[in-house]
């Protein structure tokens, strides 16, 4: 494992499946977001506004994060992501059912992004729970690795694509894309061989939260790690506030937007795809460290910032900082994880790791209304950074952390039949 690099894990056909789902998946999902912040900002012009469309993505991560997501480890893996897709579908299709029509209005708006979250906060973790059903022990990492490049390629193209298809056709269109995006991953899903049954965890799902729960009790450093994960994301989230760089700040209009949403995730393209050649490393611990407090610096320098190419720069330098961190946290806990515990990890992983953004993208949203957009920024970035240290000296081991420096393969499963 320790030698394998990350595009070898598209050698097996399954994998080649649910990664081309995840890319298709990820792609509709950028320009969705593009196109909600868009829509929210045209109807109100308001931070705080803004602010509230993280408010209602995070309430589901929290209340449904973990508990909710138990179902990951009680049945087919597959099933249950087919449904959620399809669920997810159905909320981008009523959005773009409710702008074509013309009865469109916040109140819609924000209870169909908490809808999609409740509906995310299953189908993330389920899919992370997913691979290791598909691909040998061996290309764990890799294919982790694989899948973080799928996601930053789908956020450099999206924003471009949301902004097009919303300047050309129309903000319906935008949501339309998305819902069809989920069709078409819907099909990649049943296409895959690879059985994803569990037998159901005993004691129930309450009882199997809690297993899960004391587990990470029991490992501090995933549990160090998936804190480090919710400070940085929840101090430097800045996202929700493009629009109000792009017209007030940086002045650079529409246009503007679209290369500021695409920057972190250019960074982060290019990250993920030299990580993707790259040997394993052997203290991913100390790297995540060092990577978030970098991420934390271009936050700050960004939102310091008035001119548009340093911006840029700022941005996707930050965002490889955070592709690199992000890679490095799912392979220890990938490999960290015993497989029946993997859905319930992998929930409470995706509750640090979604739920981190979503409450700063608020904190951000009614910071900027009081300081402003650029300050408020700059303060998460310092934030970000202080954080790091803080997170680095009360839980030493994440530093001393070592990989295996190899991992005995373990045979892939026996295809069989998806059955009805």
């Amino acid at each position: 494992m320790g030698s394998e690099r990350a595009y070898q894990a598209l050698r097996h056909r399954d994998f080649r499946l649910l990664w081309s789902a995840e890319l298709l998946s990820s792609l509709g999902t950028q320009v969705q977001r593009v196109a909600v912040a868009w829509h929210v900002f045209q109807l109100t012009g308001d931070p705080v506004q803004l602010g509230l469309l993280g408010l209602c993505r995070f309430v589901p991560i929290l209340l449904f994060g973990i508990a909710g997501v138990v179902v990951a480890d009680r049945g087919d893996r597959r099933r249950t992501l087919v449904a959620a897709q399809l669920l997810l579908a159905g909320t981008s299709a009523t959005l773009a059912t409710l702008v074509a029509t013309g009865t469109d209005g916040l109140l819609a708006i924000y209870a169909l992004t908490f809808c999609a979250a409740t509906f995310g906060a299953v189908s993330n973790p389920t899919r992370q729970a997913l691979v290791p059903a598909i691909v040998p022990r061996s290309s764990l990492a890799g294919a982790v690795t694989a899948n973080i490049l799928a996601f930053q390629v789908a956020a450099v193209a999206g924003p471009a694509v949301g902004g097009l298809v919303i300047g050309q056709v129309g903000l319906a269109a935008a949501y339309g894309f998305d819902a069809l995006s989920f069709v078409v991953v819907v099909a990649s899903l049943l296409a895959i061989r690879a059985p994803a049954t569990l037998a159901p965890p005993p004691g129930g799902g309450l009882a199997a939260a809690r297993e899960g729960l004391r587990f990470l009790r029991s490992s501090p450093v995933l549990l160090g790690v998936m804190s480090l994960d919710f400070v940085a994301t929840f101090f430097g989230a800045s996202t929700v506030l493009m629009p109000i760089f792009a017209t007030e700040v940086l002045d650079v209009g529409a246009t503007g937007l679209g290369l500021l949403l695409a920057g972190p995730a250019v960074g982060a393209a290019v990250a993920s795809a030299w990580m993707g050649f790259a040997r394993t490393m052997a203290r991913p611990g100390f790297g995540v460290l060092v990577a978030v407090a970098v991420y934390g610096a271009c936050i700050l320098g960004f939102g310091l910032s008035r001119d548009l190419r340093l911006s840029l720069v700022l941005l996707a330098g930050g965002g490889a900082a955070d592709a690199v961190s992000m890679a490095l946290r799912h392979s220890v806990r990938t490999l960290a994880t015993p497989d029946a515990l993997r859905g319930r990890v992998a929930a409470a992983h995706s509750t640090f790791a979604m739920g981190g953004p979503q409450l700063g993208e608020f904190e951000a949203g009614v910071l900027a209304a009081a300081v402003g957009a650029g300050p408020s920024v700059a303060l998460g970035g310092l934030g970000t950074v202080l954080a790091a240290g803080v997170i680095a000296a009360l839980a030493p081991g994440i530093a001393a952390y070592r990989a295996p420096l190899a991992v005995a393969p373990i045979a892939a499963p026996t295809p069989a039949p998806l059955t009805d």
